[in-house]
């Protein structure tokens, strides 16, 4: 029976979890296949963000999330590596049910303020992220969009509302939307840490009605007005008219760049 290398990750909120992760898969051997490796995130429910951002840069990794544990448990022997992010909503005590008795190493990604924590008592191995408020979470909000377009200047007004408090205090927002160019984009926005520009993922462009790939959103912070977001997020999306007067309009653009 082949027994993987099992990394488990924890750490706060914003942090840079999946940056690491990230970062050591990118240093695997090239001659190890991406095929042999797995990502699993418990607790995200159908909102799949990281998975989605992990399975567009590294094509073949199997990912899995909520109401897979059997199935990631099915295909642990198949794997050489194993990463397993733990959100900061979960107890670390979830990680010991899931993997019963299998050896893993142990990884906090905390903020270089945070000197004693539960973490510290979890693990040695400490790496210090994202310099992030240490700041207690009282909602998580979240939301699937699969098969929605956003306008992208809507988009644009959205996220400066949600991270300039418009909605309630915000710890952290992530989310991947469907653009009305057929662009896949990644948003993310940590509370205390410089933002950063929006993200192209590397997909194609879905330039054939509503989008068939995930898309959605995740906020957390305190005293958030969900109606709110949720009334915003409905008048950004476009109706079956716009989007495909929008793909009309981008593939004929792409026509004849091609002709140039």
């Amino acid at each position: 029976m082949n027994i993987p290398s099992i990394t488990v990750v924890a750490g706060l909120s914003g942090t840079g979890k999946t940056t690491w992760i990230r970062q050591q898969i990118r240093e695997i051997k090239p001659s190890e296949k991406f095929e042999k490796l797995i990502y699993f995130s418990p607790g995200t429910g159908n909102v799949l963000i990281d998975h989605s951002c992990i399975a567009s840069e590294f094509p073949g990794i199997k990912v899995f999330g909520d109401n897979q544990e059997i199935e990631f448990i099915h295909h642990i022997p198949e794997a050489n590596h194993i990463y397993i992010e733990l959100g900061s909503y979960l107890e670390l005590s979830t990680i010991s049910q899931i993997l019963d008795n299998l050896n893993y190493r142990a990884v906090a990604i905390l903020p270089p303020n945070d000197k004693n924590s539960e973490y510290h008592t979890w693990t040695e191995e400490i790496f210090y992220g994202a310099p992030v408020e240490i700041i207690h979470i009282e909602n998580i909000w979240r939301v699937c969009t699969t098969g929605q377009v956003i306008d992208e200047n809507s988009l644009e007004d959205f996220w400066y509302e949600i991270t300039h408090g418009a909605y309630g205090e915000v710890v952290r927002a992530k989310g991947i939307f469907d653009v009305n160019d057929g662009r896949s984009i990644y948003c993310d926005f940590v509370a205390g840490v410089p933002q950063t520009e929006f993200l192209e993922l590397d997909l194609p462009r879905y330039l054939e009605g509503r989008p068939q790939r995930f898309s959605g959103l995740e906020i957390s912070g305190t005293n958030l007005d969900e109606p709110a977001l949720k009334s915003t997020l409905s008048d950004c999306c476009l109706s079956d008219y716009l989007i495909s007067q929008y793909q009309q309009q981008v593939k004929q653009i792409l026509l004849e760049g091609q002709a140039v």
